[in-house]
């Protein structure tokens, strides 16, 4: 690559989040961290700023490894979801201070806006036109997941442009048309090392080690997002790591989405690599790990390495068919026992189960959740999101009283939207009641 030179001044931000719910499960918005160090390399100026105001919340979250919550405020619903006896609220800093902060910078010369979940559109929309009213001449562009996912509805949010691509790539030519930049000639790196804002010190650090997944599940966009599946180098994972545990953090959150897919080639050399030089870190997964990939010698690595929060994705104890066919019979009792022989109890040790599927009777997850438990793994429901162009998707607009590819708020897991029936709350809180007595059963045994 060229040596870069002076690029445009790019303001990065990660908008408000508006929802029924939201919690940080070390969260960061990792695409546009990459894509900010990125730019700085090809020699742009760059500035970040967060509307859900993590390093506000970082010394609060440290002693919780990195989670939390966020600050809300109550707002209106959205219309057509009159029916969700919930409160609807914007997740970060008042409007007001956001306006206030952009009043007080020089102006950019764009403006780069994320935003993952389709369902939280309105708070990246809230977010465009306040940067339109303090930059009215400055371009700004909207990307992210949402935007891959919904080209169309990203169109109407109010951004001059729309990056229909989760490919850096895409990004950079972008921010090289709206300003009539020109990006220094070469190869751009496949895995950046994300721009990590927070000060004295972030709370957690987010990797992202490979891209794509090898799976091609009815429920899950992965395959959409990232046609091929590759893979950072591990010595320079490995690196990354141990540069961040020098400087003082202890907390790695890792987002790949096939995390132990040829784990012999890849995770164990990187884990291999921390633990030869100490270690001293904690490595959590918040998105779920493959239970046919986990065998036993993995997991005592992991448990070296210091693994603190692990998640298998079992999705359902049920029949797959419709769904995957990544858990073969017998493949969860025998990640499950590995977890355990290693040292994972259910403090740490958790599987997900897809609930809120079309069709779905909750004594099948009731049966789920019992056969998690029975292993000492502790039960997580991760509800249902329809997404288009997935596998599910005709079967979840068949099943919900909401017209799903109309507008995507409409698929927001958390007014369960694969009902035909009214929202109805005690069907959460009964199966939170039930995941809790089946751990007690599990604690009598």
């Amino acid at each position: 690559m060229t040596d870069p030179s002076p690029g445009p001044r790019v303001l990065a931000v990660q908008p408000f989040i508006h929802d029924f719910a939201a919690y940080d499960f070390w969260a960061r918005p990792l695409g546009l961290l990459s894509l900010v160090s990125l730019l700085e390399s090809l020699g742009c100026r760059t500035a970040y700023y967060d509307c859900l105001d993590a390093a506000g919340r970082a010394e609060k979250n440290r002693a919780r490894m990195g989670r939390g919550a966020y600050a809300k405020t109550p707002i209106t619903k959205p219309p057509g979801l009159s029916d969700v006896d919930r409160t609807y609220s914007r997740y970060g800093v008042p409007p007001e201070r956001f306006a206030a902060d952009l009043a007080a910078m020089e102006p950019p010369d764009c403006v780069l806006v994320t935003c993952l979940m389709a369902y939280w559109y309105p708070g990246a929309a809230e977010a465009v036109r306040i940067l339109k009213q303090a930059f009215p001449d400055v371009p700004v562009l909207l990307g992210g997941v949402y935007p891959a996912l919904w080209p169309d509805h990203a169109a109407t949010l109010g951004a001059d442009h729309v990056v229909c691509s989760t490919r850096m790539e895409d990004a950079v030519d972008a921010v090289a048309r709206a300003t009539g930049w020109s990006p220094p000639a070469g190869e751009l790196p496949a895995f950046p090392r994300p721009a990590v804002p927070e000060s004295p010190s972030p709370v957690f650090v987010p990797l992202l080690t490979s891209l794509g997944c090898p799976n091609r599940c009815a429920y899950c966009a992965s395959h959409r997002l990232q046609p091929e599946t590759t893979r950072a180098k591990p010595a320079e994972v490995a690196e990354e790591i141990l540069h961040w545990r020098d400087k003082g953090v202890a907390d790695f959150a890792f987002y790949d989405d096939a995390l132990l897919a040829d784990a012999d080639n890849h995770l164990k050399e990187i884990l291999e690599r921390v633990v030869a030089a100490g270690g001293g870190v904690r490595f959590h997964t918040p998105n779920a790990l493959h239970v046919q990939w986990l065998s036993p010698g993995l997991a005592r690595l992991m448990a070296r390495a210091g693994f603190h929060t692990v998640r298998l994705g079992l999705e359902t104890a049920a029949s797959r068919k419709g769904l995957d066919d990544k858990v073969a019979e017998g493949q969860f009792l025998r990640a499950a026992a590995a977890l355990r022989e290693a040292g994972f109890g259910p403090d740490r040790a958790g599987a997900y189960l897809l609930a809120g599927l079309p069709g779905q009777e909750d004594e099948e997850l009731h049966d789920s959740i019992r056969a998690v438990a029975a292993e000492g793994l502790t039960p997580i429901c991760a509800w249902y999101s329809p997404i288009p162009g997935t596998g599910l998707w005709e079967a979840a607009r068949r099943s919900s009283r909401y017209d799903l590819a109309a507008d995507p708020i409409f698929t927001n897991n958390a007014v369960l939207p694969c009902s035909k029936k009214p929202f109805d709350w005690s069907r959460i809180t009964g199966l939170k009641e039930f995941i809790q007595s089946a751990r007690t059963a599990r604690k009598r045994t």
